[in-house]
């Protein structure tokens, strides 16, 4: 694990963004019954300095704007450009040039700052246990344990302390859009009629969106011959087991050096051909939906992509769905995240030692809507939970049961009933319609909110970054 891994992760982590739910719990207005509303998530970064970098920047450290009356200091300009300019190198594009980085960089943390103390006015706090569950999170998607994730930190001169402080603080600014943006969005039906229209009448070879599975098998830098054949030998392993019919969720997560391989069964996401690298679209443009290509090779290392699904439309086809059940505990002033979790942690026990049954626990104790069904949340299709609890349904089996989990509905405790491939129906095709509309309207009721809190607040500029 390197560092830029460390950053890359606790971005991929801070990604738990959603929009509003109907009563009691969880599924947007446009799908039946309880469940878990979702959108794509707008994830917040954590600036970590270059490796030997600390000392540098405690000396050249002073004032450079005021928000507020709270400060934003030269190192956290320093700090956040540098995990900034590692991002794009390692991702291979270009950076402005230095002094509008750091200028960009500065109004970032300002908007920051500002979401922050009116989260803390509101009287909004992230519990222990919530912070607790993302270190884990981001050790498990760097493949080492916490301990020594912060051991490594350590060694740059970032402490548990300020790294718990920055995870806290990048989940009490996902809570406060939750609750001033996403909450507040609504879509109609004739919203998502206008967006299936304008994907009709726009349905060319311009337009195609593709869902890739990926299977990433890292190449270290500066990795000699042998270290290279020995990544390309396990990159074709991966690619022999796929393309023998073995489960291409179960391979990604075997074998894939890439988060989503945890969070998503390795896919990717339905997008826009040209959102996607270019190598990747190359390599896939002739295969039918199903089919596997690679190894292929880039400057991160070797990758197996399969092509899951194709749409001209902008609506996709066919799906793995899942079938959960869960037990929702709903935390406040009478029962704080950490007691909850305690509380799902013994049911976790029971259920896994057989002295209790899930749904049974559920009808007895769950808060959520579904509680009546034994916690039962029905066949759902991906992107349909938010992302909290889809990442943690996406590592079991079926009949397996999570560890407790935070969400902003509660702490909940997960069981995987099954999994499906599925032809979307004309009624879900039109839900998943809906949640990419909800999605650009989010974004855009975001971009004015933010643009809202930056002109209410009061900045003065002192000296420029440097």
């Amino acid at each position: 694990m390197n560092h830029r891994a460390i950053a890359l992760g606790l971005a991929c982590l801070a990604s738990f963004v959603t929009h509003g739910a109907v009563a009691q719990g969880l599924r947007s207005s446009g799908a039946a019954g309880p469940g878990l509303s979702r959108i794509s998530p707008a994830a917040p970064s954590f600036a970590l300095p270059a490796p030997g970098a600390g000392a540098a920047l405690r000396q050249a450290d002073f004032i450079v704007a005021v928000v507020n009356s709270e400060p934003v200091t030269n190192n956290e300009v320093r700090s956040r450009a540098e995990r900034i300019a590692q991002q794009v190198a390692q991702q291979g594009g270009n950076l402005p040039p230095r002094e509008a980085l750091a200028r960009e960089v500065l109004e970032r943390l300002i908007v920051e700052k500002i979401q922050l103390q009116l989260a803390r006015e509101a009287g909004m706090r992230v519990d222990d246990f919530a912070v607790g569950q993302a270190e884990e999170s981001v050790a498990k998607q760097n493949s080492v344990s916490v301990a020594e994730m912060h051991r490594r930190l350590a060694a740059d001169g970032i402490s548990k302390e300020r790294f718990r402080d920055e995870l806290r603080n990048q989940l009490l600014l996902q809570r406060l859009r939750e609750r001033d943006v996403q909450s507040r969005v609504r879509v109609s039906d004739l919203d998502v009629d206008q967006y299936l229209r304008e994907q009709q009448s726009s349905a060319d070879a311009s337009k195609v969106e593709i869902n890739l599975g990926h299977i990433l098998v890292r190449v270290p830098e500066n990795a000699s011959p042998d270290q290279v054949a020995e990544r390309q030998a396990r990159a074709q392993r991966a690619a022999d087991k796929v393309r023998a019919g073995e489960d291409f969720a179960a391979v990604a997560r075997e074998f894939s050096d890439s988060p989503e391989a945890k969070t998503a069964g390795g896919l990717l996401g339905l997008r826009p051909a040209d959102r996607y690298p270019e190598l990747f679209v190359s390599a896939t443009a002739q295969l039918p939906v199903g089919g596997i290509a690679g190894p292929v090779r880039s400057g991160a290392g070797f990758h197996v992509l399969k092509l899951a699904d194709k749409s001209t439309g902008g609506v996709s086809t066919l799906v793995t769905q899942s079938h959960a059940r869960h037990i929702l505990l709903r935390t406040g002033p009478q029962l704080t995240e950490s007691a909850a979790a305690a509380r799902l942690a013994d049911y976790r026990r029971r259920i896994v030692a057989g002295q209790a049954d899930f749904a049974e626990l559920a009808r007895e104790h769950s808060q959520d809507g579904s509680a009546k069904q034994g916690g039962d949340l029905g066949w759902a299709n991906p992107g349909r939970y938010v992302p909290e609890f889809e990442q943690a349904m996406s590592t079991l089996r079926p009949g397996e049961v999570s560890e407790p989990l935070v969400s902003r509905f509660g702490v909940h405790l997960i069981q995987l009933v099954a999994r499906r491939e599925a032809k979307l129906t004309q009624r879900e095709q039109r839900d998943m319609a809906r949640d990419t509309v909800r999605e650009k309207k989010v974004e855009e009721a975001f971009t004015n909110w933010l643009q809202e809190l930056r002109g209410r607040a009061y900045v003065e500029y002192r000296e420029a970054p440097q």
